[in-house]
């Protein structure tokens, strides 16, 4: 069949960089990632996004410059993508850029019983996707969520679509873990069916308090978390969290799991060693994940993992001890590396607005139907 070109941009709620990927798309959607290239973002522009997900002085001026200097760090990626491959500008049909998402809030604003007219909310990725169209000459989609949003839908996770092209098996169940800054599952039915949302946090919470006492943005393999005791009283209390309590659909960001919410649970153990913090970090994140697992997945079901998360070799021994019935495999081992995983789906994502296909699921995001998602700036 014949092939097209689309880049694929993702910039997670890790806030480390940006990941992307260029790709080949054939025309029944088949994916074959070329090449992958990684920006990461300063400490002090890192500093800047994490503080947008909150309120502030000057936000609107902030957001904007923000949503300009996010562009800028995707056109890099995109010329390093280009010059990787050896294509030209002109043989790529379109990128698609998910932007830094800094405010997830979908339904629970804009409800007038009166009227009957449902809550909407709203979900705000900054990029100035002009300025990127206008920086690499190349048809730009961005806006993924919001179509969603409007169809009475979390807008997220938007990956189960993607996860189903491209790592379902036929006859057989398969769950795939993305371990971001936030934890999403899809579960891919053996009858063809899909589930997922957010589990709840992933690296957020471990990442902060990591390059609060080490100076370090995260915790390598997780050595520093495997140092630490588990503190059973902090656990139980974290896990009383009623998101994680929440049936499906739901999503969730750094307007829930962010440094706040972790000090307010921490404010009763003011003695406890940092890293006994991180090690029970660490295990909430497992056990967020694997509460949802055990109970929505089948036995049968093969766990895939991907994301940052999947790197931490301290989470991925809690995770297995966590689901001891299931086998668990890094992406990897299916054809797509873990850091390339989202910004592939970006690209697929893409692919499906340029054809005007949808690409999202009402049984994900809850919404009245599936509907194509994205806005398109042309070159």
């Amino acid at each position: 069949m014949p092939s097209s070109y689309f880049i694929g941009l993702m910039s997670g709620t890790s806030l480390d960089g940006v990941d992307g990927v260029l790709a080949q798309i054939d025309d029944a959607g088949h994916l074959n990632v070329l090449a992958h290239d990684f920006a990461p973002f300063d400490h002090a522009f890192r500093s800047d996004l994490l503080s947008l997900n909150q309120s502030g002085t000057d936000e609107l001026h902030r957001s904007a410059l923000a949503g300009n200097a996010i562009a800028r760090h995707y056109a890099e990626v995109v010329g390093a993508l280009l010059q990787k491959t050896g294509l030209q500008t002109a043989q790529v049909n379109a990128i698609g850029a998910h932007g830094q998402t800094v405010r997830h809030r979908p339904l629970e604003f804009d409800a007038d019983e009166a009227r009957h007219r449902p809550a909407v909310g709203y979900t705000l990725q900054l990029i100035n996707p002009a300025l990127l169209a206008e920086l690499t000459g190349i048809d730009v989609v961005a806006d993924f969520r919001s179509r969603d949003l409007a169809a009475g839908g979390q807008g997220a996770p938007l990956v189960p679509a993607f996860h189903q092209g491209v790592f379902s098996q036929s006859g057989r169940c398969v769950a795939v873990l993305n371990i971001g800054g936030i934890a999403n599952l899809s579960v891919l039915k053996a009858d063809g069916s899909v589930l997922g949302w957010d589990c709840g946090p992933g690296n957020a919470l471990m990442d902060f308090w990591c390059a609060r006492h080490t100076g370090q943005s995260f915790d390598r393999d997780g050595a520093w978390a495997a140092s630490g005791q588990l503190h059973p009283e902090l656990l139980l209390k974290m896990t009383g969290e009623s998101f994680l309590h929440k049936q499906p659909p739901k999503s969730t960001g750094r307007d829930l799991f962010n440094p706040a919410w972790l000090l307010h649970h921490l404010a009763q153990f003011e003695d406890l060693k940092p890293a006994d913090v991180q090690a029970t970090l660490c295990t909430y994140t497992a056990y967020a994940c694997s509460q949802d697992i055990l109970r929505y997945a089948p036995d049968a079901c093969q766990l895939v993992v991907c994301g940052g998360g999947a790197l931490n070799g301290e989470l991925m021994r809690q995770m297995v001890a966590h689901v001891p019935d299931m086998p668990v495999v890094n992406s990897e081992a299916l054809g797509l590396p873990p850091l390339q995983v989202e910004a592939a789906a970006f690209a697929w994502l893409a692919f499906k607005t340029v054809h005007r296909q949808t690409s999202s699921l009402p049984s994900v995001t809850g919404a009245r139907g599936a509907r194509v998602l994205g806005a398109i700036y042309p070159r």
